[in-house]
């Protein structure tokens, strides 16, 4: 493709100007070939600028750059930009053909419920026979290909790249998550969404954003970039949903459980078995547990509808769903029940143990077990043991994924949130297995253990190694063999 051609939606000046044919677009200097076009990210870490001449060494004909080198080579077209990041998205999009033009492309941010929702809508249009696409933070699916996802939303040049082969297969829809920190890098320029979803905003990423209020603004930079076209699906129970609409050209929608709305939610009855729902006056019973999946599902509902799927068949199609991975999942074994779930911010934590406690009988009695991530947010940690310590009858410290850190800080700061009194009902014990194996040796018939953080992982990450471990897994042999 000729570079005229990729550069025509970016804001560039041209140095050293040749239409020259693109054969590639990358940010990577490893990644380079004959005909390529590299881009000199800034990035967090690593700046692109310092491998332009490796980049050209290996055969780029062009490069995107903030600032030009000092000195310029021969026959290599320089392109400088305000924003180099941006202008790989704009680029990477134009380089195949504008995929998310050819499809109806539906994000949705939120700091809870963007895996259950996005999961969930492919499997509602699959079931009603559409062709679609799922960019999510546990899998990238072409219809029902699984394609592995390695970050929570894909770099600008793979994105598009999966996008393609979206619209090659002939997928009409594709359900995205939008994390804020591809908002924040850009990662999602040169995209044209159809809509986009907010769910929520609670305490999570300020290792990443430093304050909320940058957290917010990141999140909102999503519906400041939908076109005019586009619906805007807003959570207006969240006192950040009406935020996030202020400055978009989308037409707004409103979904809610407690106030007047676009779409309107009751919950009728909720139980261990699922949802009774009336959702735009009509009843349906679902088989997702708790209050923030009535939100999930509703948020669900509401965006089928405003994709065209006629109300009766979309109240069909939800009342057929199933739990996405890791989020709810239901382990039982000698009169125990076992809930292993992803939550793994405050808020999170806090709406699964809410909503335990709300179905729970007084004579069951709560035991959870929860950690924090290593190298990730250190200030959510006090208030995770809070939470935890709050809601439940005992409470086990344990890891997480700890990473590159020791374990027992973790803990430590855990525990710092935590008053003497607090303490009596609460153990430590750093080795994840042998927290769940305590777990169960504590627990009676008829009482409920929450194992909260990892949900649908299979790993644990433990000094930059990743070693198996399943929660679900090790909790069934648990359950099976508890004497």
């Amino acid at each position: 493709m000729l570079l005229s051609h990729l550069i025509l939606d970016s804001d560039c000046q041209r140095h050293q100007w040749r239409d020259v044919e693109i054969a590639s677009v990358t940010f990577d200097s490893r990644q380079v070939q004959a005909g390529t076009l590299f881009v000199a990210q800034v990035g967090t870490h690593v700046d692109g600028h310092a491998y332009i001449d490796r980049a050209i060494a290996a055969g780029a004909v062009a490069v995107v750059c903030q600032q030009l080198p000092q000195q310029l080579a021969d026959g290599v077209v320089y392109l400088t930009t305000a924003d180099s990041s941006r202008m790989l998205g704009e680029v990477a999009s134009a380089f195949y053909g504008h995929p998310s033009r050819k499809l109806k492309l539906v994000g949705i941010t939120g700091t809870n419920g963007k895996t259950t929702t996005v999961t969930l809508l492919h499997a509602l249009f699959r079931q009603h026979g559409c062709h679609v696409g799922l960019l999510s933070t546990i899998v990238n699916k072409i219809d029902d290909a699984v394609v592995p996802a390695t970050h929570t939303t894909p770099d600008a040049v793979e994105l598009n790249a999966l996008l393609a082969r979206m619209v090659e297969t002939g997928c009409q829809y594709c359900f995205m998550e939008v994390s804020s920190h591809s908002v924040v890098q850009q990662r999602i320029a040169g995209l044209t969404f159809a809509g986009g979803i907010f769910s929520n905003i609670t305490h999570d990423h300020l290792d990443f954003h430093k304050t909320m209020a940058a957290y917010i603004a990141a999140k909102k930079g999503f519906f400041d970039m939908l076109p005019a076209d586009a619906f805007a699906l807003v959570n207006i129970d969240d006192r950040n949903g009406r935020v996030m609409v202020q400055n978009t050209a989308a037409h707004i929608y409103t979904y809610s459980l407690r106030q007047v709305a676009d779409f309107r939610c009751r919950l009728v009855d909720s139980s261990f078995d699922g949802l009774h729902l009336q959702l735009d006056g009509a009843e349906v019973w679902c088989r997702l547990v708790g209050r923030f999946n009535a939100y999930n599902l509703t948020a669900i509902y509401a965006a089928a509808v405003l994709c065209g799927v006629q109300r009766d068949e979309a109240l069909r199609l939800l009342s057929a769903l199933e739990p996405a991975a890791g989020r709810f999942s239901m382990v039982q074994g000698n009169g125990i029940n076992a809930v292993v779930d992803y939550a793994h911010t405050p808020d999170a934590l806090d709406n699964v143990i809410s909503t335990i406690n709300d179905i729970r009988q007084p004579s069951q009695t709560l035991i959870t077990v929860v950690g924090c991530g290593g190298d990730r947010d250190k200030t959510k940690r006090p208030e995770m043991a809070q939470i935890a310590v709050q809601g439940s009858g005992r409470v086990i410290l344990t890891s997480d994924n700890p990473r590159t850190e020791d374990p027992e800080a973790i803990l430590d700061d855990m525990e710092a949130g935590l008053t003497d009194e607090d303490r009596h009902r609460v153990v430590r014990i750093s080795d994840r297995r042998s927290a769940l194996q305590a777990a169960v040796m504590m627990a009676q018939p008829g009482d409920i253990i929450l194992v909260a953080g990892k949900g649908h992982e299979t790993y644990q990450e433990v000094n930059g190694v990743r070693h198996h471990f399943d929660d679900r897994e090790e909790m069934e042999k648990l359950l099976e063999t508890k004497k």
